[in-house]
């Protein structure tokens, strides 16, 4: 399930992304009586320019999200857990006459508390992955702004009016 979610959650910020670039084409009308041909020859030039004023390409997909962090199940802390706490009670239920018991309740112990960990720096993992897309997300919308708003005014000046 928090797998589904994560793939949910990277689809989401594809399509936001990719939306925002799609929906983001203004319509341009040419004011000044300009010719089809001379409407392409202006945008391919005010294309080129704003791109080079920005830096950014909307031609190019957006960058690809960061993997998220990998799930609660994908490694060994449990066991690892269950393992000191075993030696640990079998330690202890020596001492107290029973190591094997002592063992068990270690291992018990030990495991239980090895998976509250993961899960807690999963939780933090989560966390930063999703602050780590918002800010990937803020980033692209910053610079496709950047972009639009170079592209308008080349757009402006040469005679279209842009929406």
């Amino acid at each position: 399930m928090q797998r589904t979610v994560r793939v949910l959650a990277g689809i989401l910020f594809l399509a936001l992304v990719l939306g925002g670039a799609w929906a983001a084409e203004p319509y341009i009308y040419p004011a000044k009586g300009q010719s089809p041909q001379q409407t392409e020859k202006d945008k391919s030039e005010c294309y080129t320019w704003a791109k080079q004023q920005t830096g950014f390409d909307p031609m190019l997909p957006p960058p690809a999200a960061p993997p998220p962090p990998s799930s609660p199940q994908a490694d060994g802390q449990v066991v690892h857990g269950a393992a000191r706490g075993a030696a640990l009670g079998a330690i202890g239920g020596a001492i107290a006459g029973d190591a094997g018991k002592g063992a068990a309740i270690g291992a018990a112990t030990g495991g239980a508390l090895g998976g509250m960990r993961r899960r807690s720096e999963y939780k933090h993992e989560e966390q930063q992955y999703q602050q780590q897309v918002q800010q990937q997300q803020a980033q692209y919308n910053q610079q496709r702004g950047d972009y639009d708003r170079a592209y308008s005014a080349c757009m402006d000046a040469r005679g279209y009016v842009l929406k």
